[in-house]
């Protein structure tokens, strides 16, 4: 069982290594989309970032949007409208293919073009499809093709590990 108070405090070290490593200067953190969120609001607190925190609707960026069509629940993404040059801190929940962080990129870049992006994620799991890695990670698993991961929350937040039925 994921014990998410152990991933955040993984990753809240991680991230503060890597901010003195790489020298973010005034960063903004921004949160994907729903759970990316959760966990960002965590960090936010933890790290004390002065900037309000960004978040990120990826929905209309997704490789897949001709396919899944828009969802009913797509809400806008609040960033500064100035990120050019900015240090970036992008938050996702779970990395699985790295489409999504792909998309949020992509999003991003349409404001501007920051100085750095560090990438943290709470989870990292096998089945990458883009040539894309996090810097920072709470944990890494493996799963099997029929499992997923499912964030709740925001209060509690939790990780679930589903398996899901066979197709026949």
């Amino acid at each position: 069982m994921l014990k998410v108070p152990e991933l955040l405090d993984n990753l809240e070290a991680e991230l503060k290594q890597i901010i003195t490593e790489r020298q973010l200067v005034n960063p903004l953190m921004i949160g994907i989309r729903s759970g990316g969120v959760w966990i960002a609001e965590q960090m936010h607190r933890r790290l004390a970032i002065s900037e309000p925190l960004g978040l990120l609707d990826i929905s209309f960026y997704r490789d897949d949007f001709s396919q899944i069509g828009v969802s009913p629940n797509v809400k806008p993404s609040e960033l500064p409208t100035h990120v050019e040059g900015r240090d970036i801190i992008l938050i996702d929940d779970v990395f699985y293919t790295g489409r999504t962080i792909r998309a949020a990129m992509n999003e991003i870049f349409d404001y501007g073009r920051p100085n750095q992006i560090v990438l943290a994620v709470l989870i990292e799991r096998d089945g990458r499809q883009i040539p894309l890695n996090p810097d920072c990670v709470g944990t890494r698993i493996s799963l099997q093709a029929n499992q997923r991961i499912k964030l709740t929350g925001p209060e509690p937040l939790a990780v679930h590990l589903e398996t899901l039925a066979a197709v026949a």
